[in-house]
């Protein structure tokens, strides 16, 4: 079965390229990325720091049933416009990935759809290449799906 989230790793290249169409307005989506109480709900995970502007930073941390943090998600952000990018760091501590830069770019198709583009680069082709081994593609679609149900519930 095909997902709607598209993932491109060309050979011999350190990045990937992730594209998705939303039944969504820009706006709804560009939320989905900065409202705290939103990104908690389609990413399950608690937001400890949200800060949406040019140099704040942003930290998630995910917890078990037992509340033992079991993830940790940081980053920076080097440019933001509202409803267009978003570029940031992104870095899962304890994982054996090195931080990635993400380039977000957030495209209105009509009125009432949109588009997302990704555009990650990984510090090597082998730290790109291992994460392709892992249910990557999978757990994105899952990811935007989910972000997809969210806002159609808020609409």
């Amino acid at each position: 079965m095909k997902h709607k989230t598209q993932v491109a790793a060309e050979n011999g290249k350190q990045e990937l390229l992730i594209t998705r169409a939303f039944n969504l307005p820009v706006e709804m989506l560009f939320q989905a990325y900065v409202d705290p109480k939103i990104v908690a709900q389609w990413m399950g995970t608690n937001v400890v720091r949200l800060e949406n502007k040019k140099y704040g930073s942003y930290r998630f941390e995910t917890a078990d049933a037992s509340g033992n943090i079991v993830v940790q998600i940081s980053g920076v952000y080097h440019e933001f416009v509202p409803n267009q990018k978003i570029t940031r760091t992104f870095e899962m501590e304890g994982s054996p990935f090195p931080a990635q830069l993400e380039f977000l770019e957030f495209e209105a198709l009509t009125e009432r759809t949109s588009k997302l583009q990704m555009h990650i680069v990984f510090r090597s082709i082998e730290y790109r290449d291992q994460l392709l081994q892992l249910p990557f593609a999978q757990g994105i679609n899952m990811a935007h799906n989910r972000l997809e149900e969210t806002l159609t519930k808020i609409k």
